[in-house]
């Protein structure tokens, strides 16, 4: 080695000390003397480097400084903001050609820069494979070339803020802002401490290939709480997150109320299962488990799990190849204590020793201050991961193609690894499930399913800013705070004409839990019939009635499905004279628009009907293939406006994507949703799969929204509600789609229910369903 003349490769291969600094290193530290090893503020285009303001030290694996960088305060947001909205008209006014010749540039200045970006990355702890940048490069090319010819109804959302926590990786930090940049959006950036340096060159080598100034900005601070601050900024029109659950949590709940949609991929140090089978090749499936043991930096946890058959032949091979490995060096001194106290516990409790160091391989240092070794099980049932609240991936070992594939339908994860682990592509989506994230990074072809989230349907507006409203989240929807509803009723007087409606749950009606009602009023005010009001325990019901029931219903297939929802259009064309006059009596609109709302209802179950068995359908190119899935339980709290057009236009999308729904009518036009259930009762569809829960738009909201079962909500309502959500539905992390009924009735834009473009069907769609990939290796 050179700079090793004291010393034979035998010595070195015995002390296994770091080697002298490389040329590749040394260009990266001659980027940071370029920069007096002080990093200002990338706004506009350039370095900035304002005066009176906090530093914050970066040190390598060693603890020796490599520089530092500028903490921003509220001016610099400020001026981020009012530079990115400048650059995103300029990004966004070139033609998706003239895009795609800057991302062409810059995977060629990337690539020069290479090396010298990935050094960058292992000084700060953050590796990052020049190769995987480059890809990254190149594939988000092809989308800033095709995004008009292919999506040529959606347009970017404006300006992008992405906020990642500390312990994010640099490749999932650009598989956020490239294609945020590709599609048109402008983008400030506020990186973690490992991932600040880096992302710095990055901007660098963007404005190099010629990025306007403005369109991408990248502004450094203490911690989070920077990230925040951007995204409660006015001029912010989408803010997406990549890091640790508990950041993403903080990060949603600050942000709740400014109207700013916020999209989360809480990857880091999710813990994944890595399954083997007894029909697995076990010699490789112990090389992975050996490899991912000793990567270098692991941005989730796995928990080995072995089938019982080939247990203790998998344990001798590990023993045989970990007898002949060197250990790995402590990461910090002040780690030691730890690891000998759950050694001692562990040996306490009859653990061998070569398997306690493979538990110390598989679980880092900072796990054992969360788990001991008894709480760890490596001889576990298949399979059993489901139960747990991360869904981020797993890793299947097996030789049966048949076996894989069911376990890949059977696991609840957004990724897949068949006889291969941590594979990572930017045309294979990953998409996290439950508290492992509530958006779609990557993907390809026409399914473009990273891409989703920062468009928006061109027929629609963007949604309006607004600033946090005073809401008390612990009574939120209680009964004590609820309103009282003028002419309300109890059981008793509910007997007396007008007609008393039930609710409908589990497939059959009845009487709210609560055995109380409400009135129905006409236009003029006068009471025209009575319906239940429901609680939390009516939405108890519906849901348990929902877990029941959608499993199967995710069975069917998309034919299945389409004829169910056909059964649906054919009911309700057999009462479609009853629905029209519901919608006279409730509405007052005059009688020929209530028939034409009834026609589109049906046109549109039958539009989802026609979509089921062509949307619902996967991809697959080479080893890797993905499909959409569905959510699970969907609450969804309807609209006032076109109340029958409206709730047939959502359940239609959900049960086509296969989801189960519990659905909350408008309270101030409950009554087309109450003769609607007649419709379902004489259609095919199955008992529990739809529920109708009349009563306290708040209350019943406050219910699904605490409910751990229910997966997402889709809110039409108050500017409250929409704050309450964004605040309580972040652990567990639910997909929220919310809309503030006061902002549309200000005349700020709203949903046509009438229009059924494509882009406003696949919206739906999209909201309806979530990704999983799975990759299979090929010779």
């Amino acid at each position: 080695m050179a700079g090793s003349t004291s010393k034979t490769v035998y010595d070195i291969f015995q002390s296994m000390e770091y080697g002298p600094t490389s040329s590749s290193t040394a260009t990266a530290q001659s980027w940071l003397e370029l920069h007096s090893r002080s990093l200002g503020l990338f706004v506009d285009g350039k370095f900035v480097s304002p005066s009176e303001r906090q530093t914050r030290v970066v040190v390598d694996a060693s603890g020796q400084r490599l520089g530092s960088t500028v903490c921003a305060e509220d001016e610099d947001v400020t001026l981020a903001a009012e530079s990115a909205v400048s650059g995103f008209k300029a990004w966004s006014g070139l033609s998706c050609f003239q895009r795609a010749k800057v991302f062409q540039s810059f995977g060629s200045v990337l690539q020069r820069h290479s090396q010298c970006l990935a050094e960058l990355g292992d000084l700060v702890q953050t590796p990052a494979p020049a190769s995987a940048l480059i890809r990254l490069a190149q594939y988000y090319t092809g989308w800033a070339q095709l995004r008009d010819t292919l999506i040529p109804d959606w347009t970017p959302q404006g300006v992008v803020a992405v906020a990642v926590s500390d312990d994010c990786s640099l490749y999932s930090l650009l598989l956020k802002v490239l294609p945020v940049l590709a599609v048109g959006n402008a983008v400030i950036v506020t990186p973690g401490h490992g991932t600040a340096l880096p992302v710095l060159l990055v901007a660098t080598i963007f404005m190099e290939a010629g990025l306007p100034a403005g369109t991408l900005n990248v502004i450094t601070g203490k911690d989070l709480s920077l990230g925040i601050k951007v995204a409660q900024n006015p001029s912010i029109n989408f803010a997406t997150y990549a890091g640790n659950k508990m950041d993403g949590e903080r990060l949603t709940r600050e942000t709740a109320g400014w109207g700013v949609p916020v999209s989360c991929s809480m990857s880091t140090s999710a813990i994944c299962p890595f399954i083997v089978f007894e029909s697995a090749d076990i010699d490789s499936a112990v090389d992975s488990i050996i490899e991912t043991a000793f990567k270098k930096k692991k941005d989730c946890q796995w928990v080995l799990c072995v089938q019982e058959s080939v247990w203790e032949s998998c344990m001798d091979r590990l023993k045989v190849r970990m007898a002949a490995m060197k250990c790995l060096p402590l990461s910090a001194e002040s780690d030691r204590p730890i690891v000998d106290a759950a050694v001692q516990e562990a040996q306490q409790q009859g653990a061998i020793r070569p398997l306690l160091d493979l538990y110390y391989l598989l679980c880092p240092s900072e796990l054992l201050q969360k788990a001991s070794p008894s709480e760890v099980k490596f001889k576990c049932l298949p399979l059993s991961g489901n139960h747990s609240p991360h869904g981020l991936a797993a890793s299947i070992w097996t030789e049966d193609l048949t076996l894989a594939l069911e376990s890949v339908k059977s696991l609840s994860v957004g990724t897949v690894w068949v006889n291969s682990h941590s594979v990572l592509d930017p045309s294979m989506c990953l998409s996290g499930v439950k508290d492992s994230g509530n958006c779609t990074d990557g993907g390809r072809e026409f399914f473009w399913q990273g891409l989703f989230q920062f468009l928006r349907p061109r027929l629609s507006s963007p949604l309006p800013r607004s600033s946090p409203v005073s809401v008390d989240y612990a009574r939120f929807g209680s009964t004590a705070s609820r309103p009282v509803v003028p002419g309300e009723t109890h059981a008793a007087d509910s007997a007396q004409s007008p007609r008393s409606y039930m609710q409908f749950v589990a497939g059959k009606q009845c009487k709210a839990e609560s055995g109380s009602s409400g009135s129905i009023l006409a236009p003029d005010g006068t009471v025209i019939a009575y319906c239940p009001d429901g609680g939390r325990k009516d939405v108890r019901n519906a849901v348990e009635a929902a877990i029941k029931c959608q499993p199967g219903w995710k069975k069917r297939s998309p034919v299945a499905r389409a004829q169910s929802l056909y059964s649906l259009a054919e009911s309700l064309e057999l009462r479609r004279r009853d629905m029209a006059m519901s919608l006279l009596a409730q509405t007052g609109i005059p009688l020929e628009e209530a028939e034409m709302e009834v026609e589109l209802s049906i046109s549109r179950i039958c539009d989802w009907a026609a979509l089921c068995d062509k949307e619902g359908g996967g991809m697959q190119s080479g080893s890797a293939m993905s499909f959409a899935e569905p959510l699970g339980v969907v609450g969804v709290v309807l609209p006032d406006g076109q109340p029958l057009l409206s709730l047939v236009s959502l359940l239609g999308a959900a049960l086509a994507a296969g989801n189960a729904v519990v659905m909350v009518p408008s309270e101030k036009h409950p009554l087309p949703a109450l003769e609607f259930i007649q419709v379902l009762q004489s259609s095919t569809l199955p008992d529990g799969l739809v529920s109708i829960i009349t009563g306290s738009r708040d209350q019943l909201t406050h219910a699904l929204a605490n409910h751990n079962v229910v997966q997402a909500i889709w809110y039409w309502g108050s500017q409250e509600g929409c704050q309450y959500l964004q605040y309580t539905c972040c652990s567990p992390l639910k997909n929220l789609w919310l809309h503030c009924l006061e902002e549309r009735e200000a005349g700020k834009g709203g949903h046509d229910w009438a229009v059924s473009h494509p882009s406003l069907l696949e919206e739906m769609w999209r909201k309806a369903t979530q990704w999983k990939s799975v990759w299979i290796p090929t010779a």
